[in-house]
């Protein structure tokens, strides 16, 4: 077993990882790059888990997933929120050992080595272009909806061009700086959950008969169990984001306490809103109508509540939703690559600093260029269904990851918190997320698997030869 501290190997390129020793102190995490002042509290950890996750699953998903469903839909939210959870807690565990960029990809490659690490560092890499492309498509949407409610009628054919040229604007922004994205990105949660607290609220009281004209009751499960899994597997897209709260571990204060906590109270928080959304959103319409309106589906139903100031504010918060979840993901992307890059796994090249913004630009531009190729497919559900596929794949290999370092314990294996239940709700959280692959389209499933094929092949030619420090041999 080689210790956190040792290194061997170099790639095709003769790179070898690049060694970041880190010192731990209550008040900050020190590294030869940086040092990261533990700012962050309870409350800035759940801004980040929410801000990442709202979005898709309340403005994009009820139209589609009560076609697929009726309102059991809200039983595939509950599920995926299940499945999120069981993954939170190893996830925390981990994080609080490892505060390093990379989150999922570094646990896995110190855990279970480097081919492990190097298919799920560039299937990440994937995955997160497929959701970011998912979320630009849906913002499309309702980029056009806003301008039908606002009186232009464009039609759907403007839905590409549009999503094109945002998702280029937001690949720019982040190169010009961080700072600029996060100033965005917590505007934009502010506002959303303000739109969110008032619509739900109203119209939770009105679907419950407590205000306005009782609603006819629908059958819960018209299409049957079946449906209410392969549902559950397509809206896992909503639920990616709870894993970037470990990627700041070390910026909190106490993360033994607050980094779990975070992490399933976002899911919790986020989970809930999406139940609640199902809810109302088939009491207005019923589950075929809610179908037929498709990705704006949640336009009609504010409409259907509050009138047309329902309908803008939806439609409002629909934008918001889908540049924040589009923005995030971008980021997250391009810090994806840099961690695999700093391993060696890429090139060097791939995690240069732009010295003028002091972002990684090349890995921005690695991110943003597969993005808009997709984003011209305009694939919703394929696009979401296999982002949720390689997502799957690494949250039950993060559960892996922690039963091997607590079977082998290393020396510089010494997490702040320890997973409760332990080995049952690794070996559940995995057993979950393997399962759930299950119940995705065939399409979605060999295209996951064709990219994480593709990811091992790279690695049996480009990187075979490295050893990642701390990985158990």
């Amino acid at each position: 077993m080689s210790d956190s501290s040792s290194v061997a190997g170099t790639n095709v390129d003769g790179e070898s990882p690049q060694l970041e020793p880190t010192v731990e102190t209550d008040e900050a995490t020190i590294t030869d790059d940086a040092e990261l002042e533990r700012t962050l509290g309870l409350t800035g950890g759940l801004a980040i888990g929410i801000g990442t996750m709202i979005g898709a699953g309340i403005f994009v998903f009820p139209g589609l997933a009560a076609g697929q469903a009726g309102p059991a839909a809200a039983g595939s939210f509950a599920i995926g929120a299940l499945v999120a959870l069981l993954v939170a807690l190893p996830t925390s565990e981990l994080a609080t050992a490892m505060p390093k960029s990379g989150g999922g990809y570094y646990y896995i490659s110190r855990g279970l080595g480097t081919l492990a690490g190097t298919v799920v560092g560039l299937s990440l890499w994937f995955g997160l272009v497929f959701a970011t492309a998912f979320y630009l498509v849906g913002f499309g949407y309702y980029a056009v909806d806003t301008l039908a409610e606002l009186g232009v009628a464009v039609g759907d054919g403007l839905v590409i061009p549009l999503a094109l040229l945002f998702g280029a604007g937001f690949t720019v922004l982040n190169v010009t700086g961080t700072e600029n994205a996060a100033k965005l990105q917590n505007g934009i949660v502010a506002l959303l959950l303000s739109i969110l607290v008032v619509f739900l609220g109203y119209g939770g009281l009105d679907a419950m008969g407590l205000i306005g004209d009782p609603s006819a009751p629908e059958q819960f499960a018209p299409f049957g169990t079946m449906p209410i899994l392969t549902t559950a597997a397509l809206v896992f897209t909503s639920y990616l984001g709870f894993a970037q709260v470990a990627t700041v571990a070390g910026e909190m204060k106490d993360p033994g306490r607050n980094l779990p906590l975070a992490m399933v109270g976002s899911v919790l928080i986020v989970g809930v809103l999406y139940v609640a959304t199902i809810f109302v959103a088939t009491s207005a319409f019923g589950s075929e109508r809610l179908a037929e309106f498709g990705e704006t589906a949640m336009v009609e139903v504010g409409r259907h509540y509050l009138g047309a100031a329902g309908a803008v504010a939806i439609v409002f918060g629909g934008l918001l939703a889908t540049m924040s979840s589009a923005n995030a993901s971008i980021l997250s992307t391009s810090r994806a690559i840099y961690a695999v890059s700093k391993d060696a796994l890429l090139p060097r090249r791939a995690s240069h600093i732009n010295l003028r913004y002091g972002t990684p630009h090349v890995a921005l531009g690695l991110a943003g260029g597969p993005i808009l190729v997709l984003v011209a497919t305009g694939r919703v559900e394929l696009l979401a269904e296999v982002a949720s596929f390689l997502h799957l794949v690494m949250y039950g290999l993060i559960c892996v990851a922690l039963l091997a370092l607590r079977r082998n314990e290393p020396e510089w294996y010494d997490p702040d918190f320890r997973t409760p239940g332990y080995p049952v709700v690794p070996i559940l959280g995995a057993l979950a997320s393997f399962a759930l692959i299950g119940f995705m389209q065939r399409a979605s499933q060999l295209i996951g698997i064709a990219i994480m094929l593709a990811a091992a092949g790279w690695y049996a030619y480009y990187a075979r030869d490295v050893t990642l420090r701390g990985a158990l041999q």
